[in-house]
């Protein structure tokens, strides 16, 4: 059971670093993004989807 928790974390983590690199931010946020999720995981993802994330382009 641990195991697949632990899968499972893992694949949340790549799964909100793509996001990170695939949204409309520049490029210097995304690596700053993508270091403090892979740093400190749950803080990061947390932070990201609260303050980071932007749906959009800015200039529609």
């Amino acid at each position: 059971m641990e195991s697949l928790l632990g899968v499972f974390y893992v694949l949340l983590v790549i799964g909100v670093i793509v996001d990170v690199l695939r949204g409309y931010l520049p490029m210097a946020k995304k690596i700053l993004w993508s270091v403090l999720i892979f740093i400190l995981p749950l803080i990061g993802m947390i932070l990201y989807f609260l303050l980071g994330r932007q749906d959009h382009p800015q200039g529609t």
